[in-house]
């Protein structure tokens, strides 16, 4: 028997490298968040190193709870892991099945269940990945069927650890609460993992990555003009970090395309069809203090 094993070969084959850099590519920032993803791939091409080498080898915890704001790359992240751990050769499928409380619990006695249990079904050989996980539990409502949707998730997430791996998600001052009423849920978390807000200038670099995605651009006025709308909207209510750049951009576009087509049968060159201008960005009402709708 084979004593020795190149490590970069059984990498080399996992498809391991591809998923990573895809990772990389999607998410601005995030460095403490990439970081652990990497060494929970690590630890798992280590550990398939081992079987080939017939080394005892024990399934290492693989269930996780993502905390932070909504927009922060909580659902990306969670769907490349789900294909990490299909190249690593833990999950069969690689899939993310994404669930919310109303997926789970019931609104009647013996309907719980079956809601979990389907949901569980659906995530066979990929992630669950719940949202609001802390929505699943309702303190001193004798009357709500959480808890049982907890309970059945207890279960499965010991007696099928081979088959689906499960991500609890949500702000994480309400996700510890949750995880502090429910310490048989805790113990079962192996991996927990915070998304920080990204900063002024990340915001600023995913808006320029989605942009260029849709073969759009800022004008230099545009651009200045889009720092100035980062910096008053993060201060407005209902911020939502990526996903708040997003719409905005979308908003920006409707502007430009209402602009142009007040130029109905003038010839536009490419670079107009393209290009974001900073009345563009100005007309939001974002600059007047007001979030948009």
């Amino acid at each position: 028997m084979d004593s020795s094993i190149d490590l970069s070969s059984v990498y080399s084959e996992s498809g391991l490298e591809e998923v990573l850099d895809t990772l990389d590519r999607e998410l601005v920032g995030l460095r403490p968040v990439k970081n652990r993803i990497k060494e929970i791939a690590a630890l798992l091409l280590v550990d398939r190193a081992r079987q080939g080498l017939e080394l005892s080898s024990s399934l290492p915890g693989l269930h996780m709870s993502f905390t932070g704001r909504p927009g922060t790359g909580k659902t990306t992240v969670a769907c490349r892991l789900a294909q990490i751990l299909y190249k690593l050769g833990y999950l069969r499928k690689g899939h993310l099945v994404t669930a919310t409380r109303d997926d789970l619990v019931g609104q009647y006695v013996g309907h719980t269940a079956p809601k979990t249990r389907e949901m569980i079904k659906r995530a066979q050989g990929g992630v669950l990945f719940i949202d609001e996980a802390y929505y699943l539990y309702k303190e001193g409502n004798e009357r709500d069927y959480g808890a049982e949707a907890i309970e059945i998730l207890l279960q499965e997430m010991e007696r099928q650890r081979n088959n689906f791996v499960v991500v609890f998600a949500g702000y994480k001052d309400l996700m510890d609460n949750f995880y502090r009423s429910n310490q048989g849920l805790s113990s079962r978390i192996a991996h927990h993992i915070d998304f920080p807000d990204f900063s002024n200038s990340e915001l600023l670099k995913i808006a320029k990555l989605l942009l260029n995605q849709q073969d759009y651009m800022f004008s230099d006025q545009a651009l200045i003009s889009f720092k100035d709308y980062i910096s008053l909207r993060r201060k407005l209510p209902r911020f939502a970090n990526a996903r708040s750049i997003r719409n905005a951009l979308d908003r920006a576009r409707m502007r430009q395309a209402s602009r142009l087509f007040s130029c109905m049968g003038q010839l536009l060159e490419r670079q107009e069809l393209m290009t974001i201008e900073a009345a563009d960005i100005l007309g939001s009402s974002v600059f007047k203090g007001e979030v948009e709708v």
